[in-house]
């Protein structure tokens, strides 16, 4: 007897689990999706199936690897595991997620700006 899950079941838990992670409620992350949150809900409870249209959404969305809402691998982030700078970025709940990401964004610009005047 097999006990391993099957991949829908993998798919359904490592969504769940990947939006807790960025700490959206289903609404909130079928808004980032651009799918009714109806269908977050069904993906969740097994009860539908999601697209290749729909999983890159999903990923999109999550920041995080098709492949580890597929169960293929077991890091859902999209960054390199070793770089200490992403792999602090990865522990962030989404909306602090943003904020970073517009934090970095302005150092960015400030050291482009450096590097014209030098």
């Amino acid at each position: 007897m097999n006990n391993e899950p099957s991949p829908s079941d993998i798919f359904r838990q490592r969504l769940r689990e990947a939006r807790e992670m960025r700490g959206y409620k289903q609404e909130q992350l079928a808004e980032r999706a651009k799918m009714p949150a109806t269908t977050v809900a069904h993906f969740e409870a097994g009860t539908r199936k999601p697209s290749f249209d729909s999983l890159r959404k999903l990923a999109i969305a999550l920041e995080i690897t098709t492949d580890y809402l597929m169960g293929r691998v077991d890091d859902p982030e999209l960054a390199e595991a070793g770089d200490p700078l992403f792999r602090d970025v990865a522990k962030l709940s989404g909306n602090d997620r943003e904020i970073a990401k517009d934090f970095l964004k302005m150092l960015a610009e400030r050291s482009s700006k450096k590097d014209k005047r030098s």
